[in-house]
């Protein structure tokens, strides 16, 4: 066990073991409530996490489920949209009903109306209870880039080159990943009640460090989990290398 903060405990696990690590707090937030509120990140690092809970013959319907984000830009139905990547992990595998799944919409044509719509949806779910989280090789918490108002809410966010290049695996070309998203802002992850991050590889070391041992800044959005009263971090031995 590896300590940072007096909020923030982070766990040193074997990568076979983050997943049924991070099963283990998905079940005591869908036990603490009788409608828990959890939500989800997509992206490689909650992979094992979905795949745990897939495994598990626990039911999954009483829960309300929120996305962090979703590119601006995709049609409706494209296979790396967010939905479609939720639709492939989480509600099919785990049978939940699409209607409990909720992603901020990008297709309304009025961004700043959809961000306050997903905000207030968030409030009358009555707030997240446990929210999954990843984090970017810049240190970008949910699609909340560098330089960012560290009190942010729901918003359009313009995506970096640094992450752009990270997600071109999942598109074809460079020019195909999106240059824009919706997400939650970073005021928003903190107002959830538990905070899970997962980080996985060499390739988020640095970031991880920044995050949890340097400063709260607008440099390593991800820093602000130092400011939240309860988080928990599963990495594998390499992104928990520098802590």
């Amino acid at each position: 066990m590896l300590r940072g903060t007096a909020a923030v405990s982070v766990q040193r696990l074997a990568p076979e073991d983050l997943g049924p690590a991070a099963a283990d707090c998905v079940f005591e937030a869908l036990a603490a409530r009788p409608k828990p509120v959890i939500g989800v990140a997509t992206g490689s690092s909650p992979s094992p996490l979905y795949q745990a809970l897939a495994a598990s013959p626990r039911d999954f319907g009483s829960a309300t489920w929120f996305a962090l984000d979703e590119y601006v830009g995709l049609p409706q139905g494209h296979p790396e949209s967010y939905a479609e990547v939720l639709r492939r992990e989480i509600i099919e595998p785990l049978g939940l009903d699409p209607r409990t799944v909720h992603l901020p919409n990008p297709h309304t044509g009025d961004h700043q109306a959809a961000c306050a719509r997903y905000e207030q949806q968030i409030a009358e779910a009555g707030g997240i209870d446990l929210q999954i989280l990843g984090i970017g090789r810049n240190g970008h918490l949910a699609f909340n880039e560098p330089g960012g108002a560290l009190d942010s809410c729901t918003r359009l966010e313009t995506l970096t080159e640094d992450t752009r290049s990270a997600n071109q695996r999942f598109f074809d070309s460079p020019e195909d990943v999106p240059t824009h998203c919706l997400t939650q802002g970073l005021g928003t992850i903190l107002a959830a009640r538990h905070l899970l991050l997962i980080a996985q590889g060499a390739g988020k070391a640095e970031a991880l460090r920044a995050a949890l041992k340097g400063p709260v800044s607008r440099d390593c959005p991800a820093s602000v989990l130092q400011l939240h009263s309860r988080v928990t971090v599963l990495a594998d031995a390499e992104a928990a290398s520098l802590l």
